[in-house]
């Protein structure tokens, strides 16, 4: 798949649809297919907005590798105990930067709300999805995820990827 070959409106369908599956992976609960998403040297980096806007690398989550992150689905699903709850992620459109042959960029906002076991569900965490995309064996895969949340603090552990 050649990236610059696509139409505007097929490239902006085609990474739309790669975000969809992503957020519905992680809000249907199928975490043990999440790493797929990604290339095997991949990075993926929860931060805060004052870090990313002061150069500071420090992230909540930082991830270099697909390994990284099917660690992070075992021990949240053998080793830590959470609350039983339910994210839902709306994403806006997509804005795409830097595309060539096999690679491009792209920003999107998020945000996810989250139902915890009484059925109240809140805003949890809203911010930036900075992404870079690559072309493998004609798949669209992340190679670089990092989410810029809004906030200065997490309310509760942060298990579940955003």
């Amino acid at each position: 798949m050649n990236l610059t070959a696509l139409s505007e409106i097929e490239l902006q369908f085609k990474l739309e649809r790669l975000l969809a599956e992503y957020v519905q992976c992680i809000d249907d609960d199928r975490l043990e297919q999440w790493p797929e998403f990604f290339v095997d040297r991949c990075v993926y980096k929860i931060l805060a907005l004052e870090n990313a806007a002061r150069g500071m690398p420090v992230a909540a989550i930082f991830c270099d590798s697909k390994n990284m992150l099917v660690d992070r689905v075992v021990s949240l699903r053998k080793a830590n105990i959470y609350e039983r709850h339910q994210y839902r992620h709306i994403v806006s459109s997509t804005i795409i930067s830097g595309v060539t042959t096999r690679s491009a960029k792209m920003r999107s906002n998020y945000a996810v709300y989250r139902t915890r076991g009484q059925g109240v569900t809140e805003l949890y965490s809203a911010g930036i999805y900075e992404d870079r995309v690559v072309v493998v064996d004609d798949c669209l895969l992340l190679e670089e995820k990092i989410v810029i949340y809004d906030t200065d603090r997490i309310d509760t552990l942060l298990v579940t990827p955003l």
